[in-house]
């Protein structure tokens, strides 16, 4: 909230509704009179935080879409160059704990993975087409597993053996795979699980839209939070915010020229904050986030 500057009377979007607490405290920073709209893909969540956050009234406005869209969703539902902008990329503890989505292999569950059940093919339908190379490339570029083309190989043995009845089965393969958990303390099947996630989700390319669209969405002097849970979604919002910041050039004739991706922005912290001691030992999820943030500049 101190890093979007929330205040009264303003506008903001909630780009991951989730369990709607962002939009709760975004919210009551704008009381009495500010406006949140908060964007989902997943029907339930829209569901389960509209009637969370019914006392807010027409202060509040809960739209199914997803970020990447955030500038058609804002322009139809009132919310043109709104004052701030939060994503939050991780994945909402609701999702984490219902088995029936399939996102963890704490509980048996099935594979599936999609943000919106009623979109796109579910983990379980991708696994049964995709082959060995790609397998492995996105094992290794989204879960950045280093035996990517191991686990790969069970993974597919697996599958023609009909083995893959549901999540803890994949956990299972992906562990054996590697020789089990030798005492990490990250389950060996962590990233493939990540990877897979992602994959199904387009979350890379999802990402990149959304960054560009929420940009080009805020107004002047807006600002825009993102707050990222591992090193592949941290290096492409850091790689994005450089890109608008961009750089002034000396020019061999004198002066110089500002060179960058349009709009322009700058960073309102140098380097991405983490979680203190406090809010890890408070919510231990929070102990890998990194939030950054931008604030958009008047056109040159």
């Amino acid at each position: 909230m101190e890093a979007l500057n929330a205040a009264p009377g303003g506008r903001y979007i909630d780009a991951t509704l989730g369990g709607g607490g962002h939009s709760q405290a975004l919210l009551e920073a704008s009381a009495p009179d500010g406006r949140v709209m908060g964007i989902d893909q997943d029907p339930e969540a829209l569901d389960r935080t509209g009637r969370f956050l019914a006392d807010y009234g027409d202060r509040f406005r809960a739209v199914h879409g997803n970020f990447a869209e955030i500038q058609s969703l804002a322009v139809e539902n009132g919310f043109s160059e709104p004052d701030g902008i939060l994503m939050d990329l991780g994945l909402s503890s609701d999702q984490l704990d219902t088995p029936e989505r399939g996102f963890s292999f704490r509980f048996e569950g099935p594979l599936d993975m999609r943000m919106d059940p009623a979109q796109g093919q579910p983990v379980s339908e991708w696994l049964q087409v995709v082959d060995l190379d790609e397998l492995t490339g996105v094992l290794r570029r989204l879960g950045e597993e280093r035996q990517a083309r191991r686990i790969a190989i069970a993974i597919l043995k697996a599958r023609d053996e009909d083995r893959l009845t549901g999540t803890r089965a994949l956990a299972e393969v992906v562990e054996q795979a590697v020789g089990g958990r030798k005492g990490n303390r990250i389950h060996p099947a962590t990233r493939t699980f990540q990877a897979l996630r992602m994959a199904v989700n387009q979350e890379m390319e999802v990402l990149e839209e959304g960054l560009e669209a929420g940009i080009a969405t805020l107004k002047p002097g807006g600002r825009m939070a993102v707050i990222t849970f591992h090193s592949l979604e941290d290096r492409e919002v850091k790689h994005c915010f450089r890109r608008h910041e961009g750089k002034e050039i000396s020019l061999f004739q004198g002066g110089s020229e500002w060179r960058g991706d349009l709009p322009r922005v700058k960073r309102v912290w140098r380097k991405a904050r983490m979680a203190q001691a406090e809010e890890i030992d408070r919510n231990p999820r929070s102990r890998s986030a990194k939030v950054r943030v931008i604030e958009k500049m008047e056109d040159l």
